[in-house]
């Protein structure tokens, strides 16, 4: 399952230019990319998108959450429920229907609709992250906090909150990986001007095939596996022992 991941990492530091054969070890395509200013460009872009989105994401989703962990009212199983739709909807179809719906609000493609698309399909990741942390945790501290007279803001405060941030953080981190990997919704959402790290690897590949495209690829690969190996711990995503 990994084996072309591994062979496209093994091939980054391949020193041929056409990558037809192996001529030698060379970490001479990880510097090029120093002297690319459009993919530093691309991916001060993607690193901006990323971090707003995933701000607003996980904000949203924890607010989310909470309010379907600890609130009652009616439906409240049905909004839980429909949070997987946008998961498992394909993300063509979800980048052609935020397509509609920015271009319907007559919003022009650019960095704003970038951003939104990227909070709308990490929502239900984060909210579903913080949930899960929320059921797993003991709600006897915070009663007991309110039964010794704190109030609610007061418990939540020093009892809650600090024991959600494993789960979102875990979540933020889970947002940004999603935001920063992303092609399909960016490729339909972002206008002239707008492009993002994922599109301009695409846009290389399309023009030819250049040996710092490997070495982009790999510092991509490594990167959103480090952050999704951490996100999985802080928000239990893991397997339990």
């Amino acid at each position: 399952m990994h084996l072309p991941l591994l062979l496209l990492m093994a091939w980054s530091f391949n020193a041929s230019r056409t990558g037809a054969r192996w001529d030698g070890f060379t970490l001479g395509w990880y510097a090029r990319l120093l002297d690319r200013p459009d993919l530093l460009r691309a991916l001060w872009t993607s690193v901006v998108v990323g971090t707003i989105s995933t701000l607003l994401a996980t904000a949203l989703g924890t607010g989310a959450a909470l309010a379907l962990a600890r609130g009652r009212f009616r439906g409240r199983a049905l909004f839980e429920a429909l949070l997987a739709v946008p998961i498992v909807t394909p993300e063509i179809v979800a980048g052609i229907s935020l397509l509609i719906l920015v271009t319907g609000l007559g919003m022009p493609l650019g960095l704003l609709t970038v951003i939104i698309a990227h909070t709308t399909f990490s929502l239900p990741f984060t909210t579903l992250v913080v949930l899960a942390r929320l059921r797993g945790m003991d709600t006897a501290l915070e009663e007991a906090a309110l039964t010794l007279g704190a109030d609610e803001w007061t418990a939540f405060r020093r009892v809650t909150l600090p024991l959600l941030m494993p789960g979102v953080i875990g979540a933020a981190l889970l947002a940004f990986t999603l935001s920063f990997d992303d092609f399909v919704i960016t490729f339909f959402t972002a206008g002239p001007g707008t492009t993002t790290l994922p599109l301009m690897v695409y846009s290389m590949v399309r023009r030819t095939v250049e040996p710092s495209v490997n070495a982009i690829s790999t510092l991509l690969v490594v990167g959103t596996t480090a952050l999704l190996i951490v996100a999985a711990r802080l928000g239990g995503l893991g397997p339990r022992r």
